[in-house]
């Protein structure tokens, strides 16, 4: 990291100029953090508070909740305290840690997303075999895999972008260090690490997304020879909130990052980044919530109890 004699800082692209918009700003992306750590900690303590959730798929939907919950936490907030002090400086450390924690927590997104896919599977292709595959070791280490992978290519990402030197520009066009908009403003020749990145996040991307598909086509092909109706929708039931989220975090990492050349431009920027980065960890509660008939039985059951409580109280 010898660069960090040549640039100390980089300035993150802001929202606006003006201070009005500038709080505006805050507030709207105040409401939705806010929004999306409620969501995610109601998931959370659904799932801790009722005996009959305590199964693998919830115990990945907590890590995804988990996630998710660092996700928005690692650009949302340092987002807040520029528009809010008007400064948009960020710290050569600082943006390393950024861009890693993005890069880690991403691909351990993609990976719980894959695991839940696979549990989807068994459960439903493999009923009596369930309990047998899916026990809570193999569980646990399926979890700890999907976060160790993501760190250690999160450091590759990392190590590989910031041995670079940043000797002329330090605006980054983004409210986040962005891998693509740290190469963009390097000084030194990019192609190399832009090859070795695309390369390692195409092998990644396409064996979880493969495995996915390959695991929803089994599963569709097994729902639709259930002859009850009744059975059939309890299976939808547990599949359709994982399958939106999964292309909901699929779509908006695509236009992201593979839309054509000719739609880059720093709004456009700007609102995929967003999308990428906000949307997720603010819809995947709302969508098992909403998607989710046992989860739904669960807050209707809490919300009982404490409007009891304070009923007696």
């Amino acid at each position: 990291m010898a660069n960090q004699t040549s640039i100390t800082g980089f300035l993150l692209l802001q929202f606006s100029d003006h201070r009005a918009l500038q709080m505006l700003h805050f507030v709207i992306f105040l409401a939705i953090y806010l929004a999306a750590l409620a969501g995610n900690f109601l998931i959370i303590s659904t799932v801790v508070q009722n005996q009959h959730l305590h199964s693998p798929m919830y115990f990945f939907l907590v890590n995804l909740s988990l996630v998710d919950i660092c996700y928005i936490s690692t650009t949302v907030p340092k987002s807040m305290a520029n528009s809010l002090s008007n400064n948009s400086l960020i710290s050569f450390s600082g943006c390393a840690i950024q861009m890693y924690l993005v890069a880690a927590l991403a691909g351990t997104e993609l990976a719980l997303l894959t695991v839940m896919a696979y549990d989807r599977y068994v459960a439903i292709c493999s009923p009596l075999r369930y309990g047998l595959i899916m026990k809570w070791k193999s569980c646990f280490h399926m979890a700890a895999a999907s976060w160790l992978i993501s760190a250690l290519n999160a450091t590759v990402y990392t190590a590989n972008t910031f041995r670079l030197h940043f000797c002329s520009s330090n605006v980054i066009k983004q409210f986040f260090c962005d891998i693509p908009q740290l190469l963009s403003i390097s000084c030194s020749d990019t192609r190399t690490v832009i090859l070795q990145m695309f390369a390692v996040t195409t092998i990644t991307s396409s064996f979880c997304c493969g495995l996915i598909i390959l695991s929803y086509s089994y599963i569709f092909s097994s729902v639709f020879k259930i002859q009850s109706a009744q059975g059939r929708q309890k299976a939808f039931s547990t599949c359709i909130p994982h399958l939106t989220v999964f292309t909901l975090f699929l779509t908006t990492a695509v236009f992201s990052y593979l839309r054509p050349r000719s739609w880059s431009s720093p709004p456009v920027d700007l609102v995929f980044a967003i999308l990428y980065t906000v949307l997720p960890p603010l819809m995947n509660p709302i969508i098992y919530c909403l998607r989710n008939r046992e989860i739904q039985a669960a807050l209707f059951k809490m919300s009982k109890k404490m409007y009891r409580f304070h009923i007696v109280k």
